[in-house]
């Protein structure tokens, strides 16, 4: 069998991006290289994640939220909140300098509706990727474990591919297989960025005498180092990234570091689990070539300090998947899946330097140190915070597609419409959807040109924020939008842009 896709890689974002192309109608083959997809890594403390805007509404938009909000520790009991305990409430950080809820006016994005998705939700990696993978097999993704991929041969119409010991074909090819794409690689991408400042250690440790570090964050003459009582300490050693993946990690080593780095003579007499980490920063110069593309940490790596990286993947599945889908039907528009790359490709080196510059203010030297004071002032003003949210969150990402509208290329409201359902609801289906709050019989004719790719809306909605009429992409990104009733100036040629010649015959 020829699949349409194959996927390389069944973490989160290979199985997002697998349920993106199974609900427009593409045939998908995951595969996977791993036998078992659960780890304690995957679990708390380590297993944390913070999921930003964009992707709660990515969720919210595929019926996914629900069930991937049901955090629980394992025994059914609700996982504890990892800012309990504080007298404020964090709403995130940069290089470890916190912003805080009640710091930061939500009316700094006055286009953002109140609903089911929020800003920002912590959620345990093992629940993320079990829940994906549940729906993608109820969807009719095939998935293939212990199925790494060993080689790639790509040609015009398509690609072979050996993975454990089979040959499988597709029409088309997306890595999603890590940082250490065996895709990118064979298929000859090139990577290019910063080499690493730091070796980072996520340890689970026992101590003989806990009460000499201090819980919380600290900033130290050899680096820094995160303590959570009774053993989980996250710390990082300014040393070039010399031990990340080198050799053993033994309880001699991160007592060693441990020492260093908080500058006590604290001791390890267990060490439960250890994982490392850098900051390298690496991004491939292109996500596309031929019938082949890249995804989440195959298209870039870099730290994980702020939680960014598996959120800048599901950016790129769900913005990837429809275009993806419509180039496999052949209704898609020409540059269509080009836009791709064009789109995500300045969002992914954006997070790359936000990456670095938070770096650079952690360097155990006095000139990132004197400007950690100044960041601090800047993060504790309302104008500061929102700036560090908005970047965190990701409520500030907006697509550069031209238009007039500053509401064109964001994420669009989660407006409450006339019928009771939500924005977010109608986009269920995976189409493009036109909102029309004026119900204008020019407008249904409009979008009636294009049969099922989009689907219309008429009514009120119960804030639709100065707005006449909305057209958004499958993705939930606007594409056009009009605070005019009966404007429909440059409607069409959106429409055509992003969905394609019209499926009726009618002038435009």
């Amino acid at each position: 069998m020829i699949h349409d896709v194959l996927i390389a890689g069944a973490g989160p974002v290979g199985l997002f991006l697998a349920c993106e192309l199974r609900l427009a109608g593409c045939s998908v083959l995951v595969l996977e290289q791993s036998e078992d997809p659960r780890s304690p890594l995957k679990r708390l403390p380590f297993g944390l994640r913070g999921l930003s805007a964009p992707t709660l509404d990515a969720f919210h938009r595929r019926g996914l939220l629900d069930d991937i909000s049901r955090v629980s520790d394992g025994a059914g009991a609700p996982a504890v909140a990892h800012w309990a305990g504080q007298g404020r409430r964090p709403g995130g950080h940069f290089a470890g300098l916190q912003f805080f809820q009640d710091r930061i006016d939500p009316s700094a994005w006055p286009y953002r509706l109140p609903g089911p998705a929020g800003t920002s939700l912590a959620v345990e990696m093992e629940r993320i990727e079990s829940v994906l993978a549940d729906r993608a097999v109820a969807m009719g993704v095939e998935i293939r474990r212990g199925r790494g991929v060993e080689a790639v041969d790509p040609s015009e119409d398509g690609v072979t591919i050996h993975a454990g010991g089979e040959m499988v074909r597709g029409h088309w090819l997306v890595g999603c297989d890590g940082g250490r794409s065996t895709v990118r690689k064979a298929a000859g991408f090139a990577f290019a960025g910063t080499d690493p400042e730091f070796t980072g250690y996520s340890v689970e440790v026992e101590m003989a005498d806990p009460e000499t570090l201090s819980p919380g964050r600290h900033y130290t003459p050899a680096g820094m180092y995160t303590f959570a009582r009774p053993g989980t300490v996250a710390m990082v050693d300014f040393d070039g990234g010399a031990f990340h993946r080198t050799r053993p990690i033994t309880l001699e080593h991160v007592q060693a570091v441990l020492r260093r780095v908080s500058g006590t003579g604290v001791t390890v007499t267990a060490l439960r689990q250890a994982a490392t980490w850098t900051d390298r920063a690496f991004q491939a110069t292109a996500y596309h070539r031929g019938r082949v593309l890249l995804a989440g940490d195959a298209a870039h790596i870099h730290s994980p300090l702020g939680g960014q990286g598996l959120n800048l993947g599901f950016g790129d599945a769900i913005n990837l998947g429809w275009k993806l889908a419509a180039t496999i039907r052949g209704d898609a528009p020409a540059g269509l899946l080009d836009s791709y790359e064009a789109e995500r490709h300045p969002v992914g080196a954006q997070v790359l330097d936000w990456s670095r510059a938070q770096v650079e203010l952690m360097r155990p030297a006095p000139g990132p140190r004197a400007l950690q004071a100044i960041i601090r002032d800047l993060i504790a003003t309302g104008d500061g915070a929102a700036y560090f949210a908005g970047r965190v969150w990701g409520v500030s990402l907006r697509y550069d597609l031209g238009g007039g509208h500053p509401l064109v290329g964001r994420s669009a409201p989660d407006f409450e419409l006339a019928d009771g359902t939500r924005l977010g609801e109608r986009l269920r289906t995976g189409k493009g959807l036109f909102l029309d709050f004026d119900a204008e019989a020019a407008r249904a004719e409009l979008a009636g040109r294009w049969g099922q790719r989009i689907g219309y809306v008429a009514g009120d909605a119960r804030d639709r924020l100065g707005l006449s009429a909305v057209l958004v992409r499958p993705d939930g990104i606007v594409a056009w939008a009009t605070g005019a009733a009966g404007d429909l100036d440059g409607a069409a040629s959106v429409v055509t842009r992003w969905f394609g010649e019209p499926a009726v015959a009618d002038p435009i």
